[in-house]
């Protein structure tokens, strides 16, 4: 068999980082980790191509070279999913889909022309599919209900990948998350018991990306990195041993739950392993919200104390937050964007609420009758709630607009980040000194002439530079790093803005040809009621 693996595009969001990626010549920046896992799965035998879209199109070379396509993705790459399936069914291919998107919605891609859905996990799935290939089946519909033990998957072939285009490759350790967010998709797709690779499993990954001479960052992709501590601190004890011996080729990001802050052993081990950043799902400084949504985990102790903890630990902080939580009080976004000075987030993602397929609270507003019609809820930035919230929905739209945009005000972002890293404990170790590729110099002159020379930062861009090198020279590269990704953020606040306020404009129109202003209270009003 001849596969074909296509990976549709994604739309600007936060994490696309477009301007920053520009500067250092590069298009995207992570590979599709769950395309390369299938094909180390299915047979060796097999020959494979990879087309990631966001970094260039398939050829009709490739579509002509292909017995069957095989695509994947998430729900807020839909739109081009959907054209993809029908190109390739244009051209007479046999069309596989998997990944989280169809699992969720397999209708979609079913209609779209798809002929085969790998859906779940694929350790188990991908077999099935083979075997059916095997029989000389046209068509099907693979599930199952079992987890995987990810201790037998292979070592991803990241040799598809065209490596120069990726900022950051990513890896998995594990799958899973034991916490029971109301929103969240990760626990009906991957369950609440986090299942882990081997140590020895992730460094083989790691060799082959060294073998293949990959030297910039990996994120590890686990939702939940820490969901098992015990085997999290397996893993980073020999993690560190490798990076000494490799003379740490590697920066590591990853996202975590806030309790990581309670413990102080397993910060200090991913420090010493290379990590420099972790996501924090905080959602909101409420804790009414917090508590309605099952998010008890971010109860427990002080939210601003934790970021603090994590800061000095030696891990700078990037903050998830969403507005629009039933219950919610008007100020909700002036008070994230509050929190997020106090603790001194740098970048924080910042949403609306979206109801996910088959989530907790997908089902609850299904039977409350409060889901809008055909909205998915991507859970892109630039997409207004899809369901009917307990306070006005213009009201939650107009203030996370505001607070988007106040939270990525250049001034503010580079005394946040600023704040952040003259507290941040530096890494004990050291790599060895290389010189820095031309291209990063040259990005590093253009972020030094924009934000340092032609903007109003430039007095805060320097005074904060040399009081850094002064104060904390151990982080001021990385520092520096952070300072250029306002170059993305304000590019995207915009976009933001003009996005969510068409889709008001589009709301609003539609509620005043349904419901005129003299006829009953609206289904908001009755629920604030």
């Amino acid at each position: 068999m001849r596969v074909l693996l296509v990976y549709p595009l994604f739309p600007k969001t936060f994490w696309s980082y477009e301007k920053i990626l520009e500067l250092v010549n590069r298009k995207v920046l992570l590979p599709p980790l769950g395309l390369v896992t299938v094909a180390a799965i299915l047979p060796q035998e097999w020959e494979f191509k990879l087309v990631d879209r966001n970094i260039r199109t398939v050829t009709e070379a490739e579509w002509a070279w292909a017995d069957i396509c095989i695509f994947s993705a998430m729900i807020v790459q839909k739109d081009d999913l959907v054209a993809q399936i029908k190109a390739a069914k244009q051209r007479g291919k046999l069309v596989a889909v998997g990944g989280p998107y169809s699992t969720s919605v397999p209708d979609d891609a079913l209609k779209a022309g798809a002929d085969f859905l790998i859906l779940d996990e694929g350790e188990i799935t991908l077999p099935m599919f083979v075997e059916a290939i095997a029989r000389g089946e046209k068509s099907g519909i693979f599930r199952t209900q079992e987890k995987p033990d990810v201790t037998s998957t292979p070592v991803p072939r990241f040799d598809l990948l065209e490596l120069k285009a990726y900022d950051m490759m990513s890896v998995q350790f594990s799958r899973g998350c034991p916490f029971q967010c109301e929103f969240c998709d990760i626990i009906v797709l991957y369950g609440r018991k986090p299942r882990t690779k081997t140590p020895a499993q992730l460094l083989a990954e790691l060799d082959y990306l060294y073998q293949l001479g990959w030297r910039r960052g990996v994120f590890m992709v686990d939702d939940n990195f820490i969901g098992n501590k015990r085997n999290v601190k397996l893993l980073l004890q020999e993690l560190k041993l490798w990076m000494q011996k490799h003379q740490y080729p590697y920066r590591f990001d990853t996202e975590a739950s806030i309790d990581l802050a309670q413990d102080p052993e397993l910060m200090e081990l991913m420090v010493e392993c290379g990590f420099a950043a972790v996501f924090l799902g905080i959602e909101t400084p409420d804790e009414d919200s917090l508590q309605l949504t099952k998010k008890f985990q971010n109860t427990r102790s002080s939210l601003t104390e934790s970021v603090e903890a994590i800061i000095r630990a030696g891990l700078r902080p990037m903050a998830g937050f969403i507005i629009g939580f039933d219950g919610e009080k008007s100020g909700a976004g002036s008070r994230i964007v509050r929190f997020a000075e106090l603790a001194a987030i740098p970048s924080t993602t910042f949403a609306m609420l979206q109801a996910l397929p088959n989530t907790a609270l997908w089902h609850r507003l299904s039977k409350e009758g409060r889901l809008r019609e055909n909205k998915d809820g991507n859970i892109n930035q630039t997409t207004l709630m899809n369901f009917t919230p307990t306070r006005p929905l213009e009201d939650i739209a107009r203030e996370y607009i505001e607070a988007f945009c106040a939270l990525y005000d250049p001034e503010k972002y580079l005394d946040r980040t600023y704040r952040c890293f003259l507290s941040m404990g530096a890494p004990t170790w050291k790599a060895p000194f290389k010189l820095p590729e031309l291209v990063v110099v040259k990005a590093l002159l253009i972020v030094i002439w924009r934000q340092g020379i032609k903007r109003s930062t430039r007095w805060k861009f320097w005074h904060h530079l040399f009081s850094m090198i002064r104060r904390n020279p151990g982080v001021a590269e990385h520092y520096l790093a952070t300072c250029a990704h306002i170059e993305h953020f304000m590019e995207y606040r915009q976009i933001v803005r003009d996005q969510i306020e068409s889709q008001l404009e589009e709301f609003l129109t539609q509620e005043a040809q349904v419901l005129p202003k003299s006829a009953a209270p609206s289904k908001t009003a009755a629920l604030q009621h």
